[in-house]
């Protein structure tokens, strides 16, 4: 964006303006982001499937979130985040009142990691009191004494959460393997919050961004910003597509999540046209620099957030097969320095 004063910028950005060769490029840019997303995001998935099964499949799919890890943090922090301060520092908006005496951008991204942790408290509570309804009392059973000593038989009754009782025979080693299922469940169910809270957070990037370049009838920024975002949609949509293997989600769920990633800058794209054609909006005007900022720095602090804390920590420091095998720690941190730096030069371009 031109800073202010900068004549030379704004008489360059003038000439570029075609809104006939502007809307052929972008009718056409749908339909290669839309292809490329699907490509993006269904390699991962697919790869995971065909390794279900396997014993690669653990650590298959724990690299590929890994990678996703870093293509999810650079985005953030070298895409959205830069973008989100460039939008409110802009000098139709820095000149102005409260926009000049506060950094916005910052305060925002900061409002969106609190979103975002409130979320992660809201979900894991709610697991807590559906595990506890769910819960396991144990009765001792007057059989205990025909198995003679082979360990005690107790009977388990569960609760289920629509106030159902169901007894269950178990013993001591039925119980901690019942120990170990519900772990493992609660470790998917997890994953799974993680996945679709990480979803609406690149939804929101995906948003803004195509609403901006449908907006724009700058054909010199156009063009080069299709293919830049054509590689951005290929490597965020395996970020996405690398949680969302792992999460375990059912088919369905896998491809209506699948699908909303693909269509949502397309559609971002055609929103803006139509914004454009019914109002003549300004993409340069200071309120649509004000709602690119805001909502950019909004969406960066979720994926900050969910990078960080959900991603990185959660598999670096607190997953068992990463802590028994250094070899594995050390791929997927090759793996995640990859994802960051794959995302990070597309930043040359877009």
């Amino acid at each position: 964006m031109p800073t202010c004063g900068d004549v030379e910028a704004a008489a360059r950005a003038l000439t570029c303006r075609n809104s006939t060769s502007a809307t052929h490029i972008k009718l056409n840019s749908t339909i290669i982001i839309f292809i490329t997303s699907v490509v993006g995001i269904a390699f991962p998935v697919f790869l995971a499937r065909s390794f279900a099964g396997k014993p690669a499949y653990d650590k298959a799919t724990l690299v590929i979130k890994c990678y996703a890890a870093g293509v999810i943090l650079s985005t953030s922090l070298v895409h959205v985040l830069p973008d989100a301060f460039d939008a409110l520092g802009d000098c139709a908006v820095a000149t102005r009142h409260p926009w000049k005496d506060f950094p916005f951008a910052g305060l925002v991204t900061l409002v969106g990691a609190l979103l975002a942790l409130l979320v992660d408290l809201v979900a894991n509570c709610s697991h807590a009191e559906l595990h506890a309804r769910e819960g396991y009392a144990r009765l001792e059973s007057p059989a205990a004494g025909c198995h003679g000593g082979e360990g005690k038989v107790e009977m388990v009754v569960v609760v289920k959460g629509n106030g159902e009782v169901e007894e269950r025979e178990s013993n001591e080693k039925g119980a901690v393997a019942e120990a170990a299922e519900v772990e493992e469940m609660r470790e998917k169910m997890r994953q799974k919050m993680v996945s679709q809270v990480l979803e609406i957070g690149i939804i929101f990037h995906s948003v803004i961004i195509g609403v901006t370049m449908g907006m724009s009838q700058n054909v010199c920024t156009i063009k080069p910003l299709v293919a830049a975002l054509s590689f951005h949609q290929i490597f965020e949509g395996m970020g996405l597509g690398g949680c969302i293997a792992q999460a375990g989600f059912s088919f369905k769920t896998t491809a209506y999540m699948c699908f909303m990633f693909s269509v949502t800058t397309p559609a971002g794209i055609f929103l803006g046209m139509m914004i454009f054609a019914m109002t003549g909006y300004d993409d340069s005007s200071a309120n649509a620099l004000i709602s690119e900022g805001l909502l950019g720095s909004l969406s960066s602090g979720i994926l900050i957030y969910m990078a960080l804390v959900d991603l990185i920590s959660a598999d670096f420091f607190h997953n068992k097969l990463m802590s028994s095998e250094p070899k594995m720690k050390k791929g997927c941190y090759l793996a995640l320095a990859l994802g960051s730096t794959c995302m990070s030069i597309l930043a040359l371009w877009a």
